[in-house]
């Protein structure tokens, strides 16, 4: 018996609507060429499958039968189409993501080399930006997905939390501060200091944790590559995530954690609600999820 694809849609087409025209139509057939196609699955089949006069089109007792079989048949075809569409899918497409430049360039590499080893046709594009743009791109629709240090929770956005990151400060190995088991925050305030510049949270958290006591601020940058060589220099010390500390990791420079009450930042995988994830989107989003940061070694 040599069925297809094409016999089995007609024969349910014709089950459900029991009308040759409308069964005729939905096939995108004429109804001539569309009665033709039912005779020959018939004489397939050896079986009359279908009862007909002027007003009633109804299954015959085997072709009641045979529609259990043909249900089954149809449900295994799409499920096999599907199949090949997500899989075409995950070798092509093009995913977006935006996150924190510390992460972008500490964590993110290993994470998308997993991925292009998985999907090596897909196209990815990354927004290395701070918390703001990272969440203005998802809400625009230029990004599928973002981390970033806001709880970005509205009608259109949906936040959940990713990972913690702990501040460290950084400063010359020769400093007083790298002498002291522990690091308080009024050790901190009398020394010159390297700052980020105000819209980073790193520095939202500083002055939130230092309020009302102020800084002796040296020098306000946007790139921790250059808070690196400041202090390298001997110019001053900072504070930096942990994130981050990967810039620091430099001959002359040593870095100490700071257990202090409210510096610990809470960074967040934020996503639209609607629409869902593609499924290469979908693909990264599980990935990051599985490979999330781990400082727990960090002392």
């Amino acid at each position: 018996m040599n069925l297809s694809h094409r016999d089995i849609q007609a024969f349910l087409a014709l089950a459900s609507q029991k009308n040759f025209t409308r069964a005729a139509s939905l096939c995108h057939l004429s109804q001539p060429a569309f009665s033709a196609l039912i005779r020959t699955l018939e004489a397939t089949v050896g079986l009359r499958l279908f009862e007909r006069s002027t007003r009633h089109v109804l299954l015959t007792p085997e072709g009641e039968q045979f529609l259990l079989s043909a249900q089954r048949i149809a449900a295994e075809f799409a499920a096999c189409e599907k199949a090949m569409r997500d899989t075409a899918q995950l070798s092509q497409g093009k995913v977006a993501v935006a996150l924190l430049p510390s992460l972008a360039a500490g964590w993110l590499p290993g994470v998308l080399r997993s991925f292009a080893g998985q999907h090596p046709g897909v196209q990815l594009q990354v927004f290395d930006v701070l918390s703001e743009p990272c969440i203005a791109a998802v809400a625009n629709g230029d990004a599928d997905f973002a981390l970033a240090a806001i709880r970005a929770d509205t009608p259109d956005l949906r936040a959940e939390p990713f990972c913690s990151d702990r501040f460290h400060l950084v400063c010359p190995v020769d400093h007083p501060l790298a002498a002291l088991d522990e690091v308080q925050l009024a050790d901190l305030a009398a020394w010159p200091f390297v700052h980020l510049a105000r819209h980073s949270s790193v520095r939202q958290y500083l002055d939130a944790a230092f309020f009302p006591q102020t800084m002796q601020t040296l020098v306000e940058v946007e790139q921790l590559a250059t808070v690196m060589g400041l202090v390298k220099a001997g110019l001053g010390i900072s504070v930096v995530p942990a994130l981050s500390l990967f810039h620091f990791a430099q001959p002359g420079l040593v870095t100490r954690p700071l257990d202090l009450p409210g510096m610990e930042r809470q960074i967040y995988m934020v996503r639209r609600r609607e629409p869902s994830l593609s499924l290469v989107a979908h693909a990264l989003y599980q990935l990051m999820q599985q490979k999330r940061p781990d400082f727990s070694h960090i002392a």
